[in-house]
């Protein structure tokens, strides 16, 4: 019943108008979402139906319309599935990170607290935390360095 009930909360927040229903919806499709997230309209989670708490969103993170979170990868039907391999992972996004229109998240992906992925970019790898990621796969192009001087960066 779950797996049914799921599938249509997410069906539903695709496309709902307002970004506070759509997290709403979401919550209780399962998914973590911390508080004063804003989450773009085409938001797409690529799960298997069973999964549960495979996503985890922080406070104050913003990902913009038609961003794409995929936890769970693999060639379906096809003869080259068991070698090809399968990947089922988490993916987490920390407080106060921004995920551009477009981007994808692969499986496993954490993307650091601060942190910024640009419009379009496809993320195959951990983020550091007030990086910014842009390109496919995506690489670091930046830093942030926020108005009251704080950063990741040590000197």
């Amino acid at each position: 019943m779950f797996v049914l009930f799921k599938r249509i909360l997410k069906l539903i927040s695709k496309n709902v108008i307002g970004w506070r229903i759509r997290v709403v919806l979401l919550r209780c499709a399962g998914y973590r979402i911390g508080v004063n997230t804003y989450i773009g309209e085409d938001f797409l989670i690529i799960d298997e139906p069973e999964d549960k708490g495979m996503v985890t969103l922080g406070d104050r993170v913003a990902i913009a319309p038609r961003v794409t979170l995929v936890t769970s990868s693999y060639a379906n039907f096809s003869r080259i599935r068991k070698d090809a391999g399968e990947k089922h992972a988490e993916i987490i996004v920390e407080d106060d990170a921004w995920i551009g229109t477009g981007a994808i998240v692969l499986p496993g992906v954490t993307i650091g607290s601060c942190a910024v992925v640009a419009a379009g970019a496809v993320v195959t790898k951990n983020v550091e935390p007030f990086t910014i990621v842009v390109g496919i796969p995506a690489t670091p192009h930046g830093k942030i360095i926020l108005s009251d001087g704080i950063s990741t960066t040590a000197e």
